[in-house]
């Protein structure tokens, strides 16, 4: 069995020699045995944030009820799903990336009558600002893209637009942006108990504190099928089996022989003591030079600015006080009124996200395998894009092929095929 690297790249390591705990290659006549002592699930989802969850669901509606999805955390988003700001766009430089975003829309406007929970989506706007005009260039072309992929609502905006659509803003330099009204803001760990709410009423089964272990696999000519798959609490019998583990996808496609190109990336939020300085509506509000960003939420002011860590644990989520100055030397700048906002620490939190080389997820099934599937990759629009992730997935797992949109810029493939998805600053 050869395990592909996603770089082009074929590793000519056999499965039998992967250590057994985590992969081994068995005979028929042991794997009738062993099948015998375990449980069968139809599908098992590794992996139970809200895109885990959302695949789950979008199974068992389909009346894939016999669904067991099993994650790492003691508790429902546990993981980077608890740690997401709400931010929702269609504002994306990809054709794909725009169709994800309006199939997750029309899916969050009929959210609370399909599954009785508040998505929580507020259609307020993001509102891009640009003092730069090759950040003026970058965000015409993507209109034309969004455009071209049927957002209708995007516009440029003036300096005095943008003053209308957010007053705190600075002017200082501004020479332009975009505005986009249907973008906005939802509840993650609503749209994750809905979900996984849904999921459970038809069947399907969660369990927090199980982790993957191990794989059973049998190569069958060309290809590799997972038979079985091994938690920390018992073993299972499966018939597909999807990692939707977030920024742990590499660790577990390891475990299966596959070296995923995911790789986790802390981003911390500031988050204010209860203010008024901004209203709940307020756009999320972006600054093109760095992707520093702002928003209003249950009445704090929450603040991001993307930098490096340089941690030696990739998956550390210890909070570094002394980004606090960076991020509130650059607030200032961008809203003068922030200077009297002061940052309550205790609130503060780091999260993870997934990033892929491209910054697009790879979802369908593994290269060389036939019940092997991917979900990962989204880099930081997880939750915006879970409810387009889930149904689209369980349209390829259940009929060979995505329905709903054409995710063939999202076949896990086209990175070792030399075909990554064009890459926008900071779209």
């Amino acid at each position: 069995m050869f395990f592909s690297d996603f770089s082009g790249k074929q590793s000519s390591s056999k499965a039998s020699s992967i250590p057994t705990i985590f992969c081994e290659v068995v005979s028929s006549s042991t794997r009738t045995r062993i099948a015998e002592l375990m449980r069968t699930v139809d599908h098992l989802i590794i992996g139970g944030g809200v895109i885990g969850a959302s695949i789950a669901y979008h199974l068992a509606v389909r009346g894939e009820t016999n669904v067991l999805v099993i994650d790492a955390g003691k508790e429902p988003g546990a993981g980077s799903t608890s740690k997401a700001t709400g931010g929702f766009r269609c504002q994306f430089g990809t054709e794909i990336g725009v169709k994800l975003s309006l199939l997750a829309r029309e899916k969050l406007l009929h959210f609370e009558d399909e599954l009785g929970i508040d998505s929580g989506y507020r259609q307020c706007g993001y509102l891009f600002v640009s003092k730069d005009e090759h950040q003026m260039s970058i965000l015409r072309s993507a209109k034309e893209i969004q455009q071209k992929a049927g957002l209708r609502n995007v516009r440029e905006v003036s300096p005095d637009d943008i003053t209308r659509h957010n007053p705190a803003v600075s002017l200082d330099g501004v020479i332009g942006g975009t505005f986009c009204p249907i973008d906005g803001f939802i509840k993650p760990m609503n749209i994750l108990k809905g979900y996984m709410e849904g999921a459970k009423q038809l069947g399907a089964q969660f369990e927090f504190g199980t982790q993957c272990s191990g794989f059973s696999m049998e190569e069958r000519g060309a290809s590799t099928r997972v038979n079985d798959v091994r938690t920390s609490k018992e073993a299972y019998r499966i018939g597909s089996v999807v990692n939707a583990a977030g920024a742990w996808a590499a660790v577990v496609g390891r475990i299966a022989g596959i070296a995923l190109p995911i790789t986790p990336a802390k981003r911390q939020v500031a988050v204010s003591y209860p203010t008024n300085l901004l209203p709940e509506d307020m756009p999320m509000t972006i600054f093109t030079e760095d992707s520093f960003h702002f928003r209003a939420r249950d009445g704090r002011v929450l603040l991001l600015l993307p930098v490096d860590y340089h941690t030696r644990d990739p998956f550390d989520t210890t909070f570094e006080e002394w980004w606090i100055g960076k991020v509130m030397a650059r607030a200032k700048e961008c809203v003068p009124k922030f200077a009297s906002l002061a940052i309550d620490r205790a609130n503060c939190v780091a999260g993870l996200y997934e990033m892929s080389p491209d910054r697009h997820q790879l979802l369908g099934k593994a290269p060389g395998f036939e019940n092997f599937y991917l979900a990962n990759g989204s880099s930081g629009h997880g939750v915006m894009h879970s409810p387009s992730l889930g149904q689209l997935l369980a349209e390829e797992i259940l009929d060979g092929r995505t329905t709903s949109l054409d995710t063939t810029p999202l076949r896990p493939s086209r990175l070792a095929e030399g075909k990554p998805n064009p890459v926008m600053e900071f779209l």
